[in-house]
C-alpha cells in the first residue's frame, strides 16, 4: 500500500470516528435539556479525539505546547457563547452565529501574536470567566420545544467535525504545535448547535445551552492544564487519560450540584 493510500484511509477513519462522537453527544443534548445538553456540549467530544491523534503523530512535548496554546483558546469559546446568546435573543440563527464565530477568529488571532505561559492561561481564563459567568447567568433557563430532525441534520453535524479532524491532521506537522492546538478547540459542537437547533427550536432556548455551558467550559480549562503538566512529567497517553478524567468528573460533580439543588426544598 502506497504511503498515499495509507494516509488517507487513516485520516478518512479518524474523520468517521469523531464525527460518530460528535453526532452522538449532540443527539443526547437535544433530548436531554439546556443544564444536560451543556454537561455534554462541554465535554471534549471534538478536541479530545483530535488530540489523540495528534498523538499518535507527535510526540509528548508537542502535545503539552498544543495544550498550552489550547487554554486560553478555552477564554475565547466563553466569549463567543456570550456574543451568540446576546444576538440568539432577537436575532436569527446565521447572523447570531457569523458574528460570534467572528469575534472567536478574532480573539484566536490576538491570542496566538501572544508568548502564553501556564500561569497567564490560566489568569486569563479566570479573569474571562468572572466576568461571563454573571452575563450569562440571566440566559440560562428557557423552555426546550420538541425537535423534529431534518434530513440534512446529520451529515452537517458529521461534515462539520470532520472538516476540523482532517485540518487539524493534515496541517499539523507544517504548522505546528501552536496553532495545531488554536485549531483543536475551536467550537465544533457550539457552532453546530447554533446552526441546527437555532432554526427549529428559536434562539432563546438554543442560547440557553451555551449559557448553561460556562461551568463546564472551566472544567475543559482545567482539564487543558492537566494535559500540559502530565504530557510534560510523563507521556502523551496519561497526560490524555488525565485530561478526560479532569474533564468527566468536574461534568458530573456539576450534575450531582444541580440535582441536589433542585431536590432542595
Amino acid at each position: 500500500m502506497s504511503p498515499e493510500l495509507a494516509f488517507g484511509l487513516t485520516l478518512g477513519l479518524r474523520m468517521a470516528i469523531t464525527a460518530a462522537f460528535v453526532v452522538t453527544a449532540s443527539i443526547v443534548t437535544e433530548r436531554s435539556g439546556p443544564v444536560i445538553g451543556a454537561l455534554v456540549a462541554t465535554l471534549p467530544i471534538s478536541a479530545g479525539p483530535s488530540y489523540v491523534f495528534l498523538a499518535l503523530d507527535h510526540d509528548a512535548a508537542f502535545i503539552a505546547e498544543a495544550a498550552l496554546a489550547s487554554l486560553p483558546i478555552n477564554a475565547a469559546t466563553i466569549l463567543l457563547a456570550l456574543v451568540y446568546v446576546v444576538l440568539a435573543q432577537r436575532h436569527g440563527a446565521l447572523l447570531s452565529c457569523v458574528v460570534a464565530v467572528a469575534a472567536w477568529l478574532m480573539l484566536a488571532a490576538c491570542i496566538r501574536s501572544m508568548q502564553w505561559s501556564l500561569a497567564g492561561g490560566l489568569i486569563a481564563n479566570a479573569i474571562v470567566f468572572a466576568a461571563c459567568v454573571p452575563l450569562l447567568a440571566r440566559y440560562r433557563h428557557a423552555k426546550m420545544p420538541p425537535i423534529r430532525r431534518r434530513w440534512y441534520d446529520i451529515p452537517l453535524r458529521a461534515s462539520l467535525v470532520a472538516t476540523l479532524v482532517a485540518t487539524v491532521v493534515t496541517l499539523s506537522g507544517w504548522v505546528g504545535p501552536k496553532v495545531s492546538g488554536m485549531i483543536a478547540l475551536f467550537p465544533v459542537v457550539f457552532t453546530s448547535m447554533m446552526l441546527i437547533l437555532h432554526p427549529r427550536i428559536g434562539g432563546p432556548p438554543t442560547a440557553a445551552v451555551l449559557a448553561n455551558s460556562a461551568w463546564g467550559l472551566i472544567g475543559l480549562g482545567i482539564a487543558l492544564s492537566v494535559l500540559h503538566v502530565a504530557a510534560l512529567r510523563f507521556d502523551s497517553a496519561i497526560g490524555l487519560s488525565l485530561a478526560l478524567a479532569t474533564c468527566v468528573g468536574w461534568n458530573l460533580g456539576l450534575w450531582w450540584i444541580g440535582r441536589r439543588k433542585r431536590a432542595a426544598p
